[in-house]
């Protein structure tokens, strides 16, 4: 038995690190590169996003939006699959839910205001809560 297995607990046996499969560098090197809107992507891509019904936010650079569902079954399976493909793309909202009403705003943390990734998941967002009616 190794010297690191006797005085490791079990739990720490494997380090944390290594149970993941690592960040490969074009990852890292496609997120340094998210980039807040230009003007004329904030005349093409966002104005459509506007139109669907998403607004701007006071005293920030987001865009928010209110959902309502039947019942709060539904705006959590919505919620759920929005969770899912969030996650997927590794671009979390900011939401809040009472009973039947999702709240969402979407802000790119990484360059401090709207990029393409708002843009592409409040498409899907709104593809999302299309299906759930």
């Amino acid at each position: 038995m190794s010297l690191a297995r006797l005085l490791l607990p079990r739990t720490l046996s494997t380090p944390p690190l290594l149970t993941r499969p690592l960040t490969s560098i074009t990852a890292i090197m496609s997120a340094a590169k998210i980039a807040k809107l230009s003007e004329e992507e904030r005349t093409l891509d966002l104005k459509p996003v506007l139109e669907a019904g998403w607004s701007t936010t006071e005293g920030r650079d987001a865009i928010k939006k209110e959902f309502l569902f039947r019942d709060f079954n539904e705006a959590f399976g919505f919620m759920s699959r929005v969770a899912l493909r969030a996650d997927k793309v590794d671009h979390h909202p900011e939401w809040f839910n009472v009973y039947n009403k999702v709240e969402i705003t979407l802000s790119t943390h990484d360059c401090g205001g709207i990029s393409s990734r708002d843009i592409d998941l409040a498409k899907f967002i709104d593809e999302a809560a299309a299906k759930m009616k």
